[in-house]
Formats: structure tokens, sequence, C-alpha cells
């Protein structure tokens, strides 16, 4: 039987425009020997392969798109050079795949098929805003997307902050980010004084921001958030 070939979890920057303090972090050795990748953003994945120094023309790269509405059901087209023994690169369009991404799916129906699979190494937001928020580290949620009518979305974040208050459990959640000043307003309106809030925005470009206080205190700052990737975290002492 014919080995099978094994599953790379590349991550890559953050930001177009990453500082230097978090250079994208990779095997070079890896990248250059693998010559199909699945990916969330074709375009993304190539720009970013070329700056880490892809050797490979890019026009022998065999790149299959999987994106957040792509056919989870009809997944055989994805794996078709993994079991044939060609190793394989799966890409998320901004830090690490499979975390709050669709890829995900392509590392599960991997495990099913007894590919082996091996992440590397790369900046994740949602792990470096929880670094950055002092909050705890031990015991957290991450909840993707709240809802967006107004209503729904006040009572999830009570439901969070109670969930924080009573477990001591920091909840981690984003937003489209051209509604992150709505957000903002609305978790100013809706939590008490004494929580803890903090957001983590451009994460890792040379305009990060990181700002973790109370609510209270966050009452009297200007910040504008809008179009700008951003992490939300509540926590309650």
């Amino acid at each position: 039987m014919m080995p099978k070939g094994e599953l790379y979890l590349i991550p890559v920057p953050l930001t177009e425009d990453p500082s230097v303090k978090a250079p994208p972090v990779f095997d070079s050795e890896i990248i250059n020997r693998i010559n199909t990748y699945i990916v969330e953003n074709e375009k993304t994945a190539r720009r970013w392969l070329k700056a880490m120094g892809l050797k490979t023309p890019q026009s022998e790269l065999k790149i299959h798109v999987f994106a957040k509405h792509s056919d989870k059901k009809a997944l055989v087209e994805y794996f078709k050079e993994l079991e044939t023994g060609q190793d394989v690169g799966l890409m998320s369009e901004a830090g690490c795949p499979a975390i709050a991404d669709p890829g995900s799916d392509i590392v599960s129906e991997a495990h099913r098929r007894n590919i082996k699979v091996y992440p590397l190494v790369g900046p994740s937001s949602i792990l470096l805003a929880l670094m950055a928020s002092g909050f705890n580290g031990q015991g957290f949620t991450f909840h993707g997307y709240l809802p967006i009518d107004k209503a729904d979305r006040a009572k999830r974040l009570k439901e969070l902050e109670g969930i924080a208050t009573r477990h001591k459990q920091t909840q981690l959640f984003i937003e489209t980010p051209f509604r992150n000043n709505q957000m903002l307003e609305e978790i100013l309106r809706t939590c008490d004084a004494v929580t803890e809030l903090c957001v983590a925005c451009n994460l890792t470009s040379k305009d990060e921001q990181i700002i973790s206080t109370t609510i209270a205190k966050w009452r009297n700052l200007k910040i504008d958030l809008h179009k700008k990737p951003a992490i939300f975290l509540l926590f309650r002492r």
C-alpha cells in the first residue's frame, strides 16, 4: 500500500505589514518541497508563500481553495494528493489555520483518513490577545461572532459577563471590522463598570493597540476601531 502524504498547517502573518517583532515563523525546507496547498484565499496564500522564501515557480503549484462557504460534504478532491503520498500545506487567510478558520474541517477529515498532521509555529491573534490582556489564561472561551441584532447581542454580552463573573473565565469574541465601534459601544452600555475589557487590534502591526482596563475607565476613552481587525475580551476578578 502506498504511504500517505502528510498535512502541514502553515501559519501566515496577521497583517499586510507585520512588524519586525512578529515575523512569520515557518520552515522554508517544508515550503519548498510542497507543491500542493489547501488555502482559504489563493491570492493571499501565493503572496505569503513568496514572502516566506518560496523558490518553486508559482506556476508549478497546485492550489485548492477551501473557504467558509465551500461544500464540506465534498472533501474528496482536497485529499487526492495526500492519498497518493504527496505532502500538502494548509493555510488560512491570516494567522493559524484551523483556528477560527474553515481549515479545521480539512484537519478533521485528515485524522479520519489516518493522515499525519503537523502544526507549524506561528501567530494566533486569539492567543496573542489573551497573553496581552492580563486576564485568566488558564480558563477561557472563544465565542467567535456574537449576534448582529442589538437586543440579542446585548443579551449575549450579559450572558458572557455572567460566565466571567461566576467562573473567573476570560470570554473572547470578535466582530466584523466595520462594526467594531458599534460592538464597543454596546459593551460599554451593557456591561457593569467593574467588569474588565481588553481590546487588541492590529496585532503584530506597527500600529498595534492593546488596551485592558475596567468598563468604567473605558467609558472615558475615545477609541476608533473602525475597519481594524480586533479581538474583544471580558473578565471579572
